[in-house]
């Protein structure tokens, strides 16, 4: 099998599902109504529960994930809020620390000692366990686009993840909120785009059922928004992992110059640059199948999404599905792992499916390294998953997935002789090389 291995070119990010991703064919109830961005009835507790909160004017916690998606989505909550007449000294933000997840219990009791008696999540949180935090008096509302069918005890939720196309948790909270004020649409459209290209690629077409955001895009250009979107993500993948300072950012910027002209975003990203152009050069390594090409890198930067970004979009062969950066220096004693789909592949059929993909190889196990890599391997999305497990289980998956091994010959197939040379040492050749 002939497998390009060379070190890509820079390129700009872009994903599977930037072209046509609208087109995809959208769920309808039994009246033959369209069921986007997520189930009618959710959307709309999500809009009361918005309201019964600011009416409150009781301690507010918003916990947004990291990245341009979910800091978007965290503004856009926190300006409606205000909107609807909530007193800014209630509103607070939780961070989630470097490696972790709400679900922690350090997390939780972080969360807890705020006192909040609402909690916003978005973004994250698609996973089955406890309350969001051990307050029966605290009411949660939790905003995402990753698959799961799980959810945290007692919260209440709105997810895209069952509405094709499916919307990311930005784009969700700006069709939730912009019912809510008439100012939303138009002051919080820049957010939108800033999550919804953030996750999706900067080659998306808005068309229907995604919302006309003519007006944003005559005001910004997909450039300065696309700009944005690195700027936003640069403080949370340095091995500082600064994200307040992108939060910040955000919710104070009233534009997108504000955000351009931030030293700290700017020196950020030039940071990230400079660890992405040294680890983006690994060789890859195959599984035996050719399905799989693994990167691996050690760095304390989280660069191993946009990495195996960048390789998926270059590595060809008939049989490559998904690309697997793994960086061993993110976290002590672990391996983080970021999978995207081979461009080669997203046109399979059937599509390439990620997360069946990597559990159908930890299935391959005899013993219990399912139950060892835990909660937090092969999570997100069909298209674009990954995961956060220690680093000797992670070599077994590497073993199972027989990483380096070259393939088996088809059956049948004889191999190829090689020409046994002459003995003869007077040949033709070698007298007209000699006259």
């Amino acid at each position: 099998m002939k497998r390009k291995a060379e070190s890509p070119e820079p390129l700009a990010r872009k994903t599977a599902r930037g072209n046509g991703y609208c087109s995809t064919e959208q769920k309808r109830d039994s009246f033959g109504n369209p069921i986007w961005p997520a189930p009618e009835a959710q959307i709309v507790a999500a809009r009361i529960f918005l309201v019964e909160c600011a009416a409150a004017q009781k301690p507010t916690l918003i916990v947004p994930d990291k990245d341009a998606d979910g800091l978007s989505s965290g503004v856009i909550i926190h300006r409606t809020l205000v909107k609807l007449g909530l007193d800014p000294r209630h509103l607070d933000v939780h961070l989630v620390q470097k490696g972790s997840n709400i679900h922690e219990e350090n997390e939780r009791k972080l969360m807890l000692e705020k006192k909040p008696t609402f909690i916003i999540v978005l973004d994250q949180g698609s996973r089955g366990g406890p309350p969001v935090i051990d307050d029966p008096d605290a009411k949660s509302l939790l905003i995402d686009h990753h698959l799961s069918d799980e959810f945290p005890k007692d919260a209440q939720v709105v997810s895209a993840c069952h509405c094709p196309p499916v919307a990311t948790t930005s784009l969700v909270t700006y069709e939730i909120c912009k019912e809510l004020d008439q100012d939303i649409a138009q002051e919080c459209g820049y957010l939108c785009a800033i999550g919804t290209h953030g996750d999706l690629g900067n080659t998306l077409k808005w068309e229907p059922p995604f919302p006309d955001m003519t007006e944003t895009f005559k005001k910004y250009t997909k450039k300065a928004i696309n700009d944005c979107i690195s700027y936003i993500n640069a403080p949370r993948r340095t091995g500082k992992y600064d994200v307040i300072t992108a939060w910040k950012a955000l919710l104070e910027a009233k534009d997108l110059k504000q955000i351009l002209g931030n030293r700290r975003l700017e020196e950020a990203r030039h940071e990230i640059n400079l660890e992405v152009e040294k680890h983006t050069h690994t060789p890859p390594k195959f599984s035996k199948d050719g399905k799989i090409a693994v990167l691996k890198i050690n760095t304390q930067a989280q660069v191993h999404p946009v990495i195996a970004t960048r390789w998926a979009g270059h590595l060809k062969s008939k049989a490559l599905e998904i690309v697997m950066v793994a960086n061993y220096g993110y976290l002590p004693g672990k391996v983080n792992f970021s999978c995207r789909i081979a461009r080669c592949a997203r046109d399979r059929d059937p599509p390439v499916n990620i997360i069946e993909s990597l559990n159908a190889v930890a299935d391959l196990d005899t013993t219990d390294l399912v139950q060892r890599l835990g909660s937090s391997f092969a999570r997100g999305h069909k298209e674009a998953s990954g995961g956060i497990v220690n680093t000797a289980e992670f070599e077994e998956l590497c073993l199972l997935m027989k990483v380096g091994e070259k393939p088996d010959k088809p059956e049948g197939e004889t191999p190829k002789k090689k020409a046994e040379k002459s003995p003869q040492k007077n040949t033709l050749n070698n007298y007209f090389k000699k006259s």
